[in-house]
C-alpha cells in the first residue's frame, strides 16, 4: 500500500481529517491533466470562433461598398480595429518582458531559472518524505516558499503565452507542460491540506535552460563552451527526470494492485539506478518491483542508451581537445609584455626568441605571448619549454577582439606582426598582415607596433591607418626593402651585408676554432649596435672628436648621434663631420660586444677618468662639477681640429685616392661604362637630374624595349666592364621580387653620375616588365632576355669584368621539399664558378692596378714576375668573379662551396660563404624585429644606411601610383646629396699605403676620422694569406669580414676597410681631368662624345650598350 503518514505524525498534524490514510493523488493529477486538456478545447474554440467572426466581418465589408466602390464606414469595424491595437501593444509587452533583449528580461530569464531549481531542491527534501502527507499551512516554511516560486511561474507563464502568437503551440509546448504539472498541485494542496509529492521533478527540465543563462551573463563565449554545455544539461536532465519516475512509481506501486507493490526507494537510489542502467553495466542489486516501474524502464533503456552512447564520446572527445592554450592571460606585476602574432613557426619564432633573450643583452624582463590561430606542433612546444619562464603561448585571432582581451592586448609594451618570408602570393600576405595591424590598432590605438611586410610598395597602407604614428614608435620592416638593399650594398662594398647584419643580430663570440680567420671572424661577430646617451663631459666636442676619443679611451665606436632638428623631431646622422658639436643629452649609435660597455659612455667624466687606461675601471663617479663642465674645442686623443667661423669644417677636409665604387676603379679609370658610348648617361657639367627628394639620381621614362641589350651587340662591347650583373628566374606568372629596392642604393644621389654602376638584368622579359613602371626612372638600368643557367649569355654581358653578380631568388615556394627551393640559385651559382675566360688576354691590356680584379688586388711578389700574368689570372677563372648569391633555405649554402669544409648543421653565419659575404638569406631579418623594439631608431639607422636615402616623403610620391618623379636639381635637392655612403678602402695604394703590412688598425681609424672624416668599421681580409714560397701560387679570391677590430690589429698590405665617407663635391673635376687622360694613352681614335640633347634621350638608338 502506498505509505503515508503514521498516526502519530498524522495526529503531529492536526489536520482533523478522520483518516489520513486516505490517498487523494488523483486530485493532484487530474487537477493537472483538467487544465492542460480545458486550456486545449478553450484555445481551439477560440481560434475556430475568431476565424468565423473574420469571414463574416469580410463579408459584411464586401457588401457595404456601393456601385462607386467606395467603403462605407462601419462603426462595429473601428471599434475591432481599435482592440486589435490595443491587444498587439499588449502583446509587445510582454514579449519584451520575456525575450531577455532587455535589462528587466534577462533579470526575469535568470530569475525565473534560479527559483525552478530552488523548487527541485524542494522536491530533493520533499522526497524523503511520504507519497503523500499531511501539513500545516502556517508552520511549513518550505511549502511557503515553494508556493511563492509557483505564483512566480504562474505569472510568467502568462506573459509568455500573451507574448506568444500561436498559442495552441505554447499551450502544449514542454516548459507549458512543466508549469501544468507542477503549479495546480500546489493550489489543490492548499485546499486539501495536504501535499502530493508527484511530478515535481519535471522542474529539473529547466536544468536545460543553463546555457542560455550563462550567455547573458558572459560565462560561456565559445561555441565549444557552449555545445559542452547544452550536452552535459540534456543528458543530466534525462538521468533527473527518469530518476524521479522511478521514485514516484516504486513508491507508490500499482494502482491496480491496490498500491500493495511498494518498495521504499530514495531518490538518490533511483538516480543510481538509472545511471547504472544508462551505462550498460546493470548491475541488478536494485531493480523495478512495480509494473508501471518496469515498463518504465523498458522504454527508458533504449532512450537513455541512445544519447549515453551518442553524447558521452562527443562530450569526452571535446572535453579531451579543449583548448589547453585558450586561457587568459595573467600579467604579472611590475613586469611587461609583448605580444608576438603573423605567422608563427619554429624558424621564425626561434630566430625571434634566439635574439630577444640574448645573454649579451641587459637584463630583459618583458614576458613574450605567443598568439595564434592553430595551436603549435610538437617542434614549437618543445622550443616554448626550453623558455617557459619568459614565454606564453594563447590560440586565438588576432581579428577577435575578445581573444586579443584574453591576452591583455590592452597593456602590452609592443604587438610584433611577423610575416611568410616564404610565401607564394606576397601581396596577399601583406594585406592580412594590415588587417592585423588594422584590429590591433582598433582594440587599442595607443599600442607600438612592429610589423613585417614582404614588398615596400605595401607600406603606404599603412598611412591609411589613423592611428599608425611613426612616433609613438610603430615601425614597419620591408623584407624586400632590406633584403634587396643589403646585398645591392654588397655591390658597393662586399661583405656590407654579413657586417650589418651580425650588428643588428645578437651573435655570440664563444665559439673556438682553430682557423686563424674563424677566430678573427667571430670576434668580430661579437659586436652589436647599441644606443647610450652620452656623458656630459662629451658636451661642445665635435662628432669627430668624440669618436676618437671613444675609439682610443673607451674602445667603442661611435658611428652616428641624434641630433635636433627642432624642439619637438630629431633625426640620426651618420658620421656628420666636425660641423656636428655634441649636446647635452645626446644619443649615441655604438658598436661594442655588450651592452654593458656602452655604458663607459654615459659614465665616463674627464675629471676623474681623464688618466684611466683600464676601460674596466670606468665607472659611475660622484664627481659633481661634470654637470656643468663644457667643452673647449681641445681634443683629449690629438690636435683640434680647426673649425671655420660657420662651424662647418666639412670643406676642408681632403679625401685620399678613393676607390669611387668601392672595391674597383673600371668606371673612373677609364670611363668604360655604357654613360660613355651614347645611350642613358648625365655628364653633371650643365645640370644634374634629380627626383624630387634629391635623394636618388633620375632620368626620363622610358620604355622597356629601348634597354633590351641583344646578346650578340652586348658581346660586340669590350668596354663593358665594373657593372652590375643580376641574375634573375622567373617568368610572367612568378611574383614580383621587388627589384626597386635594390636599384635605389645602388642610384642614390650622393654618388656622382659617372661613379653609378650599369645594371644588366639578365632573365625573362616577361618577368621584369612587370616591375619595370619601377625601375624606368633610375639611368643605366638594361636588360638581357636570357637566362642566367646560358653561358652565352653570361659572356655577352661581360660577367667576368663585373664588379658583382648578384643571384636572386624569385618568390616560388611552392615545391614540397624545401631543400629543392634554391636549385635554380645553387645551379647559376656553380655554373659560373665553372666557367673560363681564355678571351681576357686581349681585353686586360692595361697593366695598371686599376684594372685589377676587385678581390684580388695586386699582392707583393717578386720584381721579375710580370703583373700582367696576375691581372689575367684573376679574371680567368670564374671562381674569382665576385658574387652574391641569395638562399631561401640557410641549409642550402653548404652547396655553393663545394671546397668549404662547414659542417652541414652549422648555424648560418658561422659558414664560409656567409662570412665572406658571398650568400646572403632572408632568414637574418627576424633578428631585427627585436633590434627594433630595443631601440626603435636602430631601424632607421639601419634603413638609411642600407637603401640610400629612402624618406617618408618618397613613400608618400610613390603611394600615388606615379612612380618617381624628377627634373634639374635644385639647391634644396643638391644638399640632400651631402650624406655618408659606404665604401672599401685599399691598402696597397693611396694614402694609407704606409699602414699596409704592420700597420695598426687603430692608427688608421685615428688617421681616416681626424684628416679624412672617414669612420672606419671593418676589415675585408683574404682567407688564405698569401704565398710567399712559390710565387707562380694564385691565393684563393675568398674574403671575409671582420667587424670593427680592436686598436692593435695588426694590418696587411691586400685588406679592404669598410668606411663610411661623406659625399665629395669637389671630386667631379678631378674625375673628369683623369678620365681625358686615361682616353689620350690609348690607341687609336675615340669618337667625339654624344651631344647633350642624346645622353637621356637613348631610346632612339637601337642597341644601347653600342
Amino acid at each position: 500500500m502506498m505509505k503515508n503518514l503514521t498516526e502519530e505524525e498524522c495526529e503531529e498534524t492536526n489536520c482533523g481529517k478522520p483518516d489520513c490514510y486516505e490517498t487523494y493523488w488523483w486530485y493532484f493529477l487530474c487537477s493537472s491533466l483538467g487544465v492542460f486538456i480545458s486550456g486545449i478545447v478553450v484555445i481551439a474554440l477560440v481560434q475556430v470562433i475568431a476565424q468565423c467572426i473574420a469571414n463574416r466581418q469580410e463579408q459584411a465589408a464586401d457588401g457595404n461598398r456601393n456601385v462607386k466602390g467606395v467603403m462605407v464606414a462601419d462603426p462595429k469595424t473601428a471599434t475591432s480595429e481599435e482592440s486589435m491595437n490595443w491587444g498587439t501593444e499588449v502583446k509587445d509587452w510582454a514579449a519584451g518582458l520575456i525575450s531577455a533583449q532587455t535589462t528587466i528580461g534577462k533579470v526575469l530569464v535568470v530569475a525565473y531559472f534560479l527559483m525552478s531549481m530552488g523548487s527541485y531542491f524542494f522536491y530533493l527534501v520533499d522526497s524523503y518524505k511520504p507519497v503523500e502527507w499531511c501539513f500545516d499551512l502556517k508552520e511549513d516554511r518550505l511549502f511557503q516558499t515553494d508556493l511563492a516560486f509557483n505564483i512566480f511561474f504562474l505569472l510568467y507563464f502568462i506573459l509568455r503565452f500573451v507574448a506568444n502568437q500561436e498559442k495552441l503551440w505554447c499551450w502544449v509546448s514542454i516548459a507549458s507542460i512543466v508549469d501544468f504539472f507542477t503549479i495546480p498541485p500546489i493550489f489543490v494542496s492548499i485546499v486539501l491540506g495536504r501535499t502530493w509529492i508527484g511530478l515535481r521533478f519535471l522542474r529539473a527540465l529547466r536544468l536545460m535552460q543553463l546555457s542560455e543563462v550563462l550567455q547573458f551573463l558572459r560565462v560561456l563565449k565559445t561555441s565549444n563552451a557552449i555545445k559542452v554545455t547544452n550536452m552535459l544539461t540534456v543528458f543530466l536532465t534525462v538521468m533527473l527526470t527518469a530518476a524521479g519516475v522511478i521514485h514516484l512509481v516504486e513508491n507508490s506501486g500499482d494502482p491496480w494492485e491496490n498500491f500493495s507493490n511498494t518498495q521504499d526507494l530514495s531518490y538518490f537510489t533511483c538516480l543510481y539506478v538509472v545511471v547504472v542502467t544508462m551505462s550498460t553495466v546493470g548491475y541488478g542489486d536494485i531493480y523495478a518491483q512495480t509494473t508501471c516501474g518496469r515498463c518504465f524502464m523498458t522504454f527508458f533503456i533504449f532512450g537513455g542508451l541512445a544519447i549515453f552512447a551518442s553524447y558521452t564520446p562527443e562530450i569526452i572527445e571535446i572535453i579531451s581537445s579543449r583548448n589547453i592554450y585558450g586561457g587568459v592571460y595573467t600579467k604579472e606585476g611590475g613586469k611587461k609584455h609583448i605580444v608576438v602574432c603573423g605567422h608563427i613557426t619554429y624558424d621564425s619564432v626561434s630566430n625571434f626568441l634566439k635574439d630577444f633573450l640574448h645573454k649579451d643583452r641587459e637584463d630583459v624582463n618583458v614576458e613574450i605571448v605567443i598568439f595564434h590561430t592553430v595551436e603549435p606542433d610538437l617542434e614549437l612546444q618543445a622550443l616554448f619549454k626550453r623558455y617557459f619562464t619568459q614565454l606564453e603561448f594563447f590560440k586565438g585571432s588576432v581579428l577577435n577582439s575578445l581573444d586579443l582581451d584574453r591576452i591583455k592586448l590592452a597593456e602590452a609594451d609592443a604587438c610584433i606582426i611577423l610575416c611568410d618570408k616564404y610565401c607564394t602570393d606576397s601581396d596577399a600576405e601583406d594585406a592580412a598582415n594590415i588587417m592585423r595591424v588594422i584590429s590591433i590598432k582598433n582594440c587599442c590605438a595607443r599600442i607600438r607596433v612592429i610589423v613585417q611586410l614582404m614588398q615596400y610598395h605595401n607600406k603606404a597602407y599603412l598611412l591609411n591607418i589613423p592611428s599608425w604614428n611613426w612616433q609613438q614608435g610603430d615601425d614597419v620592416i620591408c623584407v624586400a626593402e632590406l633584403k634587396l638593399g643589403f646585398i645591392a650594398q654588397s655591390c658597393l662594398a662586399p661583405g656590407f651585408s654579413t657586417i650589418m647584419a651580425n650588428l643588428f643580430a645578437m651573435r655570440s663570440n664563444s665559439e673556438g676554432s682553430n682557423d686563424l680567420w674563424q677566430t678573427d671572424y667571430l670576434n668580430g661577430c661579437g659586436n652589436e649596435m647599441y644606443t647610450e646617451y652620452l656623458s656630459r663631459s662629451f658636451t661642445g666636442m665635435t662628432f669627430p672628436e668624440v669618436t676618437r676619443l671613444c675609439f682610443d679611451k673607451l674602445k667603442l665606436l661611435l658611428i652616428a648621434v641624434e641630433t635636433n632638428v627642432d624642439s619637438e623631431t630629431s633625426t640620426i646622422a651618420i658620421n656628420p663631420g666636425p660641423h656636428v658639436k655634441i649636446q647635452d643629452q645626446t644619443l649615441g649609435f655604438f658598436i661594442a660586444d655588450s651592452a654593458l660597455e656602452v655604458k663607459r659612455a654615459f659614465y665616463y667624466c674627464r675629471s676623474c677618468h681623464g688618466d684611466i687606461r683600464e676601460v674596466a675601471q670606468i665607472k659611475q663617479c660622484s664627481c659633481d662639477n661634470v654637470k656643468g663642465l663644457k667643452y673647449t674645442n681641445q681634443s683629449e686623443v690629438g690636435e683640434s681640429i680647426p673649425l671655420e667661423e660657420n662651424g662647418n669644417s666639412s670643406g676642408t677636409l681632403t679625401f685620399p685616392d678613393l676607390k669611387t665604387n668601392g672595391m674597383s676603379q673600371h668606371q673612373s679609370s677609364n670611363g668604360s661604362s655604357p654613360s660613355n658610348k651614347g645611350q642613358d648617361t648625365n655628364s653633371e657639367s650643365d645640370e644634374i637630374l634629380l627626383d624630387t627628394t634629391g635623394m636618388f639620381h633620375w632620368t626620363p621614362s622610358r620604355p622597356i624595349h629601348s634597354t633590351v641589350v641583344k646578346r650578340e651587340e652586348a658581346a660586340k662591347d669590350p668596354s663593358l666592364n665594373g657593372h652590375v650583373v643580376v641574375c634573375l628566374f622567373g617568368d610572367k606568372d612568378t611574383p614580383k621580387v621587388g627589384l626597386r629596392n635594390f636599384v635605389m642604393p645602388l642610384r642614390a644621389s650622393n654618388f656622382h653620375y659617372h661613379e653609378l654602376k650599369p645594371i644588366v638584368f639578365i632573365g625573362n622579359l616577361e618577368f621584369i616588365s612587370h616591375e619595370w613602371d619601377m625601375l624606368k626612372n633610375f639611368p643605366k638600368v638594361y636588360i638581357l632576355n636570357g637566362s642566367p643557367l646560358n653561358r652565352a649569355d653570361l659572356r655577352a654581358v661581360n660577367v667576368h669584368l663585373c664588379d658583382m653578380c648578384v643571384i636572386l631568388s624569385t618568390n616560388n615556394f611552392s615545391v614540397e621539399d624545401q631543400s629543392l627551393q634554391d636549385k635554380e640559385t645553387i645551379l647559376a651559382s656553380l655554373n659560373i664558378k665553372a666557367m673560363t675566360f681564355d678571351d681576357t688576354v686581349s681585353i686586360l691590356q692595361d697593366k695598371t692596378p686599376d684594372f685589377m680584379p676587385s678581390v684580388l688586388p695586386p699582392i707583393p711578389s717578386s720584381p721579375h714576375q710580370p703583373q700582367f700574368a696576375r691581372e689575367r689570372c684573376g679574371s680567368m677563372v670564374g671562381a674569382n668573379v665576385p658574387m652574391i648569391t641569395e638562399l631561401v633555405n640557410d641549409n642550402n649554402v653548404q652547396f655553393l662551396d663545394q671546397d668549404d669544409d662547414d659542417d652541414p648543421d652549422t648555424e648560418l653565419y658561422m659558414t664560409q660563404p656567409y662570412a665572406c659575404g658571398t650568400a646572403f638569406a632572408v632568414s637574418v631579418l627576424d633578428s631585427l624585429m627585436s633590434a627594433t623594439y630595443f631601440n626603435d631608431n636602430a631601424l632607421t639607422l639601419i634603413r638609411t644606411l642600407i637603401t640610400g636615402g629612402a624618406t617618408p616623403e618618397l613613400e608618400q610620391i610613390l603611394a600615388e601610383g606615379r612612380g618617381m618623379l624628377g627634373g634639374p636639381a635644385s639647391p634644396e635637392t643638391i644638399a640632400n646629396r651631402d650624406r655618408c655612403r659606404v665604401a672599401q678602402l685599399p691598402l696597397y695604394e693611396g694614402s694609407f699605403a704606409t699602414y699596409a703590412d704592420g700597420g695598426m688598425y687603430g692608427d688608421l681609424f685615428v688617421e681616416a676620422i681626424k684628416n679624412y672624416g672617414m669612420l672606419c668599421f671593418g676589415l675585408y681580409r683574404f682567407r688564405d694569406n698569401p704565398p710567399t714560397a712559390d710565387i707562380t701560387e694564385t691565393p684563393s679570391a675568398k674574403r671575409y669580414v671582420i667587424t670593427n677590430p680592436p686598436y692593435e690589429f695588426v694590418l696587411k698590405s691586400t685588406d679592404l676597410v669598410f668606411c663610411l665617407v661623406h659625399f665629395d663635391g669637389g671630386n667631379q673635376q678631378k674625375t673628369k681631368k683623369k678620365k681625358k687622360r686615361s682616353k689620350r694613352n690609348k690607341e687609336g681614335e675615340k669618337p667625339p662624345p654624344p651631344p647633350q640633347d642624346m645622353m637621356y634621350h637613348h631610346h632612339q638608338h637601337l642597341n644601347p650598350m653600342a
